[in-house]
């Protein structure tokens, strides 16, 4: 069955195209190449991997990546049940086992130890080597594997080394430009383009602050969350309070700024 029809029998996550990057990701999946996405929080990576596993009809494991996840976590470990100790496969294992997409959200959170437990995987081996039970998995062809992170944010403590990027096929993502992502938060949320248009450009202020009064701008799931307490009926004010202000920041003087510059842009 052509991949268009496939695709067709499963509801596909909306997702505004920036670039060629699904032509990208596509390229790489028939290729059998890992993917890593980078880009700012919020941008869309989550909401990109999603798309295209519905459009390749491709079953999808999302593991969001922490500062206690280690490779057993990943991989599986050995558990008593019943009185017996058995084996129970990690996300991992189990996608290695039956193929689709394993997402790796934020990878670079994850204990050092994740990133050797990915190397097999990346390169034309594609194996995932299992010590504690002796086996060596092949995954199969439509195995894929995908990380991400944001190269913006992370410390240099917290990066992802030169010998890890180079085995990826990597897409850099960013903040829609003001008309795709007006209809985005439109589209996502039901909202008047009018409306969204004006958060939009709010965003683009807010966004200006980032390494000033602001670690991070405001990102695009921040304005779909902003767009759908409107559309649900609350005040503009106070929709921006919550999904704008209040997550952004918590310093009581930044917060009073945020509110004059939202006075200043929408009046």
């Amino acid at each position: 069955m052509h991949l268009a029809a496939v695709a067709a029998h499963r509801e596909i996550p909306f997702y505004q195209p920036q670039g060629r990057e699904c032509e990208i990701f596509e390229a790489a999946f028939r290729r059998r190449l890992p993917v890593l996405l980078k880009g700012p929080t919020g941008c869309g990576k989550t909401r990109f991997v999603a798309h295209m596993a519905a459009k390749l009809n491709l079953t999808l494991d999302t593991i969001a990546c922490h500062d206690d996840l280690a490779a057993a976590d990943l991989t599986g470990r050995y558990l008593i049940k019943n009185d017996e100790t058995v084996w129970c496969d990690g996300p991992l294992t189990r996608a290695v086992r039956r193929g689709g997409i394993c997402y790796l959200d934020e990878v670079v959170e994850a204990r050092k130890d994740v990133t050797v437990v990915l190397h097999p995987l990346t390169d034309d081996r594609r194996i995932l080597p299992l010590d504690r039970t002796g086996e060596t998995l092949h995954a199969p062809d439509d195995f894929m594997l995908v990380i991400s992170y944001n190269p913006g944010y992370q410390s240099v403590l917290k990066t992802l080394k030169p010998s890890t990027r180079q085995r990826f096929v990597a897409i850099s993502f960013d903040y829609p430009n003001a008309e795709a992502e007006t209809e985005i938060v439109a589209r996502e949320t039901g909202l008047a383009s009018g409306q969204c248009a004006q958060l939009v450009r709010l965003a683009g202020r807010l966004r200006a602050l980032k390494g000033q009064d602001l670690e991070e701008g405001a990102s695009t799931r921040l304005l779909v969350a902003c767009a759908s307490l409107m559309a649900d009926g609350m005040k503009r004010e106070e929709a921006i309070e919550a999904a704008l202000i209040e997550p952004l920041t918590d310093d009581i003087d930044v917060r009073a700024g945020l509110r004059d510059l939202v006075q200043v842009t929408l009046g």
